[in-house]
């Protein structure tokens, strides 16, 4: 891309995002339905009966996407304003896909309860909180803590949106190499955020045999930098294996999960599996080169870039997903949605390929595909 353009375009705008308003204001009849005397009678109402504001207010259909710039992708920590970009552009595409209306928020990093008291504290102006690139291990506990705290669905992009978007791809590769998903040995290296909730959705899904890897090796209960989340992950599926370090992990598995850095599998490795499935998705580069990885053996490839077929990305979850949450009037959701969510994007390829197993972003239905799998998660519930 043309970083000049780029800095000219966002410049020009200030911005990608702009605040417009629902009612007009050309008259002073209007001017007194819009603002006031009007809102006193709708402020009196909310004062009766507080539930009433997600009914009269923006409250009722706006997402809040907060970060505090800890570990933006392929950046690192860069800083609530350097994170900044990244949520106005999530936000345009909540509006754009979705017509979702949702706030970019930058927060000053600080400590776990300072932060969860900050998002509790404005959270009556919203319908949905919207949480990305906050560090490992802080946000699990961040939005563990926010969860309980608030009643209105609180989502980590990182965690839940990558763990989506990766089940659905995989539902379909499993079918191209026919294997049961259930069956399959797969190895997930990167167990920070993302890996974490991919490998948790893979398992609560029903693959039960899943080998976790991160820059030390295969984890194992000797290893005392674990975080108290990836210790109970790995208690939690505890599948037992003699392999030691990545080369040896991948050794017969059917599916690589690349939630880590770039370039650290070999052909050699993908050359080792079991008519592999390898899901390179570090950003910008890939865990393998897809054309390494496709000379290597493997018979299906994907990766988080849009320069190549079967692009595994966070977009095909979010704006669906929040889309369905409001309008359903979803409170809290679990790994059982989040299931639903990804089986019915696998469920748009009829038919999956080697080269087609995921939707493309613009494909069209994908939004009503993500939104329709919870209103009908909700309806099996009721």
């Amino acid at each position: 891309m043309n970083s000049e353009l780029i800095k000219k375009l966002h410049s020009a705008h200030t911005g990608v995002l702009e605040i417009d308003g629902e009612l007009p204001v050309s008259t002073k009849e209007e001017l007194g339905e819009a603002y006031t005397p009007g809102v006193a009678e709708i402020s009196k109402l909310i004062a009766n009966d507080h539930s009433l504001a997600s009914e009269y207010t923006v409250s009722g259909k706006l997402v809040a996407i907060i970060t505090d710039g800890s570990a933006v992708l392929g950046l690192g920590n860069i800083g609530p304003q350097g994170g900044l970009p990244v949520i106005e552009g999530k936000a345009l595409l909540y509006k754009k896909l979705a017509n979702v209306d949702a706030i970019p928020l930058a927060l000053d990093q600080v400590d776990v309860d300072e932060f969860v008291q900050t998002v509790a504290n404005i959270s009556k102006s919203f319908a949905g909180i919207h949480l990305e690139d906050i560090a490992a291990p802080k946000c699990f506990e961040i939005e563990k803590k926010l969860a309980e705290k608030i009643d209105i669905p609180v989502y980590h992009d990182d965690q839940e949106g990558t763990a989506i978007v990766v089940l659905a791809g995989l539902i379909n590769a499993a079918k191209v190499v026919h294997k049961d998903l259930k069956d399959m040995k797969v190895v997930v290296n990167g167990v920070g955020a993302s890996g974490l909730a991919t490998a948790e959705l893979l398992f609560d899904s029903g693959v039960k045999n899943i080998v976790l890897v991160d820059q030390k090796g295969v984890i194992n209960s000797k290893d005392t930098t674990l975080n108290d989340y990836q210790y109970d992950l790995y208690k939690k599926v505890n599948y037992k294996t003699e392999a030691k370090d990545l080369a040896e992990a991948m050794n017969g598995a059917d599916a690589f999960i690349g939630l880590s850095v770039g370039n650290v599998v070999t052909k050699a490795m993908v050359s080792s599996m079991n008519e592999g499935i390898v899901f390179a998705l570090a950003n910008p580069k890939p865990e393998i080169d897809p054309a390494d990885a496709k000379e290597a053996g493997a018979v299906v490839v994907a990766t988080g870039s849009s320069q190549y077929p079967n692009q595994v990305n966070n977009i095909l979850a979010f704006p669906g997903l929040f889309k369905g949450l409001l309008e359903n009037h979803v409170k809290h959701f679990s790994s059982d949605v989040e299931t639903s969510v990804a089986e019915g994007l696998a469920s748009m390829i009829e038919s999956p390929k080697a080269e087609k197993i995921i939707p493309g972003v613009f494909d069209d239905g994908v939004v009503k595909t993500v939104s329709d799998a919870i209103t009908n998660f909700v309806k099996k519930g009721e």
